[in-house]
């Protein structure tokens, strides 16, 4: 039984009070005594230990049922440290960093209200509960602790970012043109949070830097591809994905699975911190133009990116990337700095059965905008179930993840009724089509295939919905007919030919 994590809430009000204190340098001299005490800092470095010492005290509570008093000890503990921080900060001699990494730890482990529970433990953030019937969601959106006190390889993030003025010109972009952009990358990535974050939690890498990378390579659009063939949330191009594990299963591309994408990336990110010595923006620069390139310019500590020898060899595409994804993570670890807020927003999940055959996009028009969601449920509906293509109907019995909004009224509105009705009327609706004969079956006469057909090849990657893509008057359903590929998989293999419908001329 999950339980309720009390004290994460504290957690995230006391982190974002230490984090909001000025840096170091940036003291008065009213605040730092001339000389530092001693006696004084000995005792606040006690009452740090103390503090986490209780605050883990704390679990074993709530693991023996104690739950009030696990909670009022827990919320104790990270008041008494967040007070202590905050005097650390104002005396000279005082390690912040101590307070730093106290509250880093404590936010990589389980809240103190929440029993062991060894394998198969929710990480903070999802959906827990107390008694049976009894939700409890956490913090509709990230804590500020998440947000702001975050380390890669045992530096604070904010102390590896380097805002200078590409990077400041890129935030500027995030909150002009691009800000729709930025909220919607948010709002995608909030859904998949759950899914993706842990992957990089294991792998001991910054949240922020995870978002950074989803804003800049898909806007977090699971099925994004790109010209060049880079798919999923991010960006994984075919080889490289396989060198980290993802391939195709069951006709699946696993680069667009955002678990297993996120587990690539991160696998990708510690390799190649390994290699540049964990110079983030040369790690950047590899993603995005090839380890190659970056190792023959700046590898074995040549060169930095900014540099002027590495930075004006790099494509433009490059310079662009690396300042767009350090400043879409800095925007994510302190937007109100910039006049910026992110929705809140409940992402707890659920799941619905279909009692029908019903397509992902179905669902789209009879939930509507139910919870009151501005854009529709479309883009989450297909991010929570990327296995599935939205148009393709899904036999009775299939299992969705939705938003929990949804769960509760899939009964009312899409499993029968007026949008349900609606729905399948306007599913089933198709353009009119007009086959003709392939170029090359004019001219000679004969086609590779019958009249209004054309052949394809199946190479390494496809999935029958890229292919359709490529042939743009060819639909997923029609060339599954054609070639009686089975629902809902509709497995195939390289080498494979499938015949294509041809648009007309």
């Amino acid at each position: 039984m999950r339980i309720r994590l009390v004290s994460a809430v504290a957690a995230s009000l006391v982190l974002a009070a230490c984090a909001g204190t000025p840096a170091r340098n940036g003291k008065t001299a009213a605040a730092a005594p001339a000389a530092a005490d001693e006696a004084e800092i000995g005792q606040l470095y006690t009452r740090l230990a103390a503090a986490v010492e209780r605050y883990e005290g704390s679990a074993e509570l709530a693991s023996s049922g104690e739950r009030e008093r696990a909670a009022r000890e827990g919320n104790a503990a990270l008041d008494d440290l967040r007070a202590a921080a905050l005097r650390c900060h104002q005396l000279t001699g005082c390690e912040e960093e101590r307070f730093l990494s106290a509250f880093d730890g404590l936010l990589r482990r389980d809240a103190p209200t929440t029993a062991a529970t060894g394998e198969g433990e929710k990480p903070v953030g999802e959906e827990v509960q107390t008694e049976a019937g009894e939700g409890s969601p956490l913090v509709s959106d990230l804590p500020e602790t998440a947000r702001t006190i975050t380390l890669l390889k045992g530096r604070p993030l904010a102390e590896v970012i380097a805002v200078n003025e590409p990077v400041k010109a890129s935030i500027e972009e995030w909150l002009t043109q691009y800000r729709p952009n930025l909220i919607q990358a948010y709002v995608n990535y909030q859904y998949l949070r759950q899914l993706m974050w842990p992957e990089y939690q294991k792998a001991g890498l910054p949240e922020a830097l995870l978002f950074g990378f989803i804003a800049k390579e898909s806007g977090g659009k699971v099925h994004a591809v790109s010209r060049s063939g880079a798919s999923g949330p991010l960006q994984f191009m075919y080889s490289t994905g396989l060198r980290f594990g993802l391939s195709t299963s069951n006709g699946f591309d696993q680069r667009f699975d955002p678990a297993l994408s996120a587990r690539a990336n991160a696998a990708y990110l510690n390799e190649q911190l390994r290699v540049f010595n964990n110079d983030l923006e040369l790690v950047l620069a590899a993603y995005n133009g090839g380890e190659g390139r970056m190792g023959r310019l700046a590898g074995g500590g040549r060169g930095r990116f900014w540099d002027p020898s590495v930075y004006g060899a790099l494509s433009p595409e490059t310079r662009e990337y690396v300042p767009m994804v350090l400043a879409a993570a800095w925007l994510f670890m302190h937007p109100e700095r910039y006049n910026l807020e992110f929705p809140r927003i409940d992402t707890r999940l659920g799941e619905v059965v279909l009692p029908r055959t019903m397509s992902l996009a179905e669902l789209s028009v009879c939930f509507g905008q139910e919870g009151g969601s501005r854009e529709g449920w479309f883009r989450a509906l297909r991010n929570l179930n990327p296995a599935y293509d939205h148009q393709i109907g899904l036999p009775p019995g299939t299992h969705l993840t939705v938003p929990n909004v949804l769960e509760a009224a899939f009964p009312r509105l899409c499993a029968e009724g007026q949008w349900q009705t609606l729905a399948a009327e306007l599913h089933a609706a198709t353009m009119p089509q007009v086959a003709v004969a392939s170029a090359s079956a004019a001219r000679n006469g004969s086609a590779a295939g019958s009249a209004g057909r054309s052949r394809y090849t199946v190479r390494k990657g496809d999935t029958l919905a890229a292919i359709a893509r490529k042939h743009r008057c060819a639909e997923v359903r029609e060339i599954a007919s054609l070639n009686r590929l089975r629902a809902p998989g509709y497995a195939i293999k390289p080498g494979q030919t499938l015949q294509i419908p041809v648009c007309a001329r």
